[in-house]
């Protein structure tokens, strides 16, 4: 069980309701085995980033990197940043390979989704192109003996199930099954997590609620407005059961991080609602029998 720290809205370094030794400390202390990597560099990097994880005990699930898959010339530039994220993870030590970090892949944010989250309005007009590039990504990735996993996220190009299977049948990349985001997206996360139970190489468990999202699709509100509402709710307060997104993981056979993810606004939320937050949902799984 891993925590994240977009669960505190740190999505840059330089803004974070937490230094990286005060959060990593305080989801040990809720009970957690792993933390995301946030924003690279967040946690730290090399021997610092090795210490802080040996001194609470915790590993590193892995970390997002977006990149541009559907333009060439932009998605060669993110190539960079993706080295240096898989810098940091394969500096990091690692008991159990079926544990080891997962460079979590995905797109930016795509400003036409972004602003209508969850309605796949079909925008990858070269699929042939976006297809190699993610295959691609996956085998840089694989040369440096980390395994990575492809992130269906809203407001990006890949959103509904459709899409996803689109991206399993076109390439050999894993996949991080989100149950929140497929579920606001008008997927079943349950059906998902049997159907490409064999592609399943991390899963973040995420809670939504879609009567929430549709009210706010049609007051105009975009991804982010979405997320400051409580799009994203602790576990067991929206629409999808713990209970069984657990009972279903336990029936395909599933043996992988489950990243707890809850997102939250950059600013706007007190840090001890958001640490009280966390040890809810562990609670919540814990109950659930993990």
């Amino acid at each position: 069980m891993a925590n994240a720290p977009v669960n505190f809205g740190i999505y840059s370094p330089d803004r974070a309701p937490f230094t990286a030794p005060e959060l990593l400390a305080a989801l040990a202390g809720a009970g957690y085995d792993g933390i995301d990597s946030g924003p690279i560099g967040y946690l730290g990097t090399g021997d610092t980033l090795n210490a802080r994880l040996a001194e609470t005990g915790l590993g590193l699930a892995g970390g997002w990197v977006d990149l541009r898959f559907t333009d060439e010339d932009g998605w060669r530039e993110d190539l960079a940043k993706l080295d240096e994220a898989l810098d940091v993870f394969a500096s990091v030590e690692v008991d159990d390979p079926r544990f080891a970090p997962r460079p979590t892949l995905s797109c930016p944010a795509n400003p036409e989704r972004f602003a209508r989250p969850g309605l796949a309005l079909g925008t990858i007009a070269d699929w042939d192109g976006f297809s190699r590039r993610v295959q691609e990504t996956a085998d840089r990735c694989r040369d440096r003996g980390l395994e990575a996993v492809y992130h269906h996220h809203l407001g990006t190009d890949i959103e509904s199930a459709e899409e996803v299977q689109r991206v399993l049948d076109t390439t050999d990349i894993s996949l991080c099954l989100d149950t929140g985001h497929l579920y606001l997206a008008g997927g079943d996360p349950f059906a998902a997590l049997r159907e490409w139970a064999p592609r399943i190489k991390q899963v973040h468990a995420k809670d939504g609620s879609l009567a929430l999202t549709e009210r706010s699709r049609e007051a105009g509100l975009d991804f982010d407005q979405l997320v400051a509402e409580g799009g994203f709710s602790v576990l067991g307060a929206g629409d999808i059961d713990p209970g069984a997104t657990v009972a279903v993981l336990k029936e395909v056979g599933y043996t992988g991080w489950i990243v707890v993810e809850q997102d939250a606004p950059v600013t706007g939320r007190e840090p001890a609602d958001l640490i009280a937050d966390q040890r809810t949902n562990r609670e919540a799984l814990r109950k659930a029998g993990v």
